[in-house]
């Protein structure tokens, strides 16, 4: 399974920032495809990106002058959101297979989590909360409403689409100023906090992974724990890299349905999908 989602993710990056043309001349596409968004953040500045990123989406949304409820995100969040959970942020989403690459370079001591991380996971509902839905509408830009979160802290946006857009584009270069430092340094920050730390943006600090999160106890896409084979080895917990114990795989909020768990269960008492009573009931022995 590690080699499926492995290919999945690098597959899925390659078909949602396959524009090439905007790599090669520092252009972004602009066709009729960035009318949609993807599941995972997409920058829409990114010069490969063919499509949109909910989160641009919705804050770009908020912004428009006179607020409205922005129905057909809230639409899109409940589909994907129902039917895969965060199953997008372990297999479907760019940042995310950067980090995933990161943390598999051999320096420093590996953490699953942060000191703190009980206080600090709640960290990405305050950026959903402040930096997405309140800061782009009240707080940030008085009545110049500004995508708050996209603008100040996005390490994807910085990552996939300030930089590649800078290699390319000599007048963008000219006009840098402190914004792109700032953004820049948020950015390196995570990207070597990744290489010790199992994906701290998407534990602490991704808007996108709080809304999906919201969904995993109901979503279509689990992980189903047959109780009865279970012999209680803590394999599954030892793999999880997100350090959630056997009864929280799945339902809680901070599973990306990544599947180690799957991999590392010597009962076959963890799957994607329900089983018949007793099927495989002799797998492991």
């Amino acid at each position: 399974m590690k080699k499926l989602r492995l290919a999945v993710q690098l597959i899925f990056t390659i078909l949602t920032n396959g524009y090439t043309y905007g790599y090669l001349n520092g252009k972004i596409y602009q066709g009729t495809l960035k009318y949609a968004c993807v599941p995972g953040l997409n920058c829409y500045s990114c010069p490969g990106a063919v499509a949109s990123c909910p989160i641009g989406a919705l804050q770009a949304l908020l912004n428009q002058r006179g607020f409205q409820i922005p129905f057909g995100m809230l639409g899109f969040f409940f589909l994907v959101g129902s039917l895969l959970g965060r199953f997008v942020c372990g297999w479907l989403c760019p940042f995310g297979l950067v980090q995933d690459l990161l943390h598999k370079i051999p320096f420093f001591h590996k953490r699953k989590r942060l000191p703190l991380h009980h206080i600090l996971k709640f960290g990405k509902y305050a950026a959903l909360l402040l930096f997405v839905c309140i800061g782009s509408v009240f707080l940030f830009g008085g009545f110049a409403k500004v995508p708050a979160f996209c603008k100040y802290i996005c390490p994807s946006g910085t990552l996939f689409g300030a930089v590649p857009l800078l290699a390319a584009n000599k007048l963008l270069r000219s006009q840098v100023g402190g914004l792109f430092f700032w953004k820049l340094g948020v950015l390196l920050f995570l990207l070597l906090l990744s290489v010790m730390v199992y994906r701290p943006f998407c534990q602490y600090l991704c808007p996108l992974g709080a809304v999906y999160g919201l969904f995993n106890r109901f979503s279509l896409v689990q992980i189903h724990w047959d109780k009865q084979l279970c012999i209680s080895c803590g394999a599954c917990e030892k793999a999880c890299p997100v350090a959630l114990s056997v009864s929280q795989i799945s339902h809680s909020p901070e599973c990306i349905r990544c599947g180690k768990c799957i991999e590392a269960c010597p009962k076959n008492c963890l799957h994607f999908f329900h089983r018949k009573p007793g099927e495989d009931s002799n797998a492991g022995n």
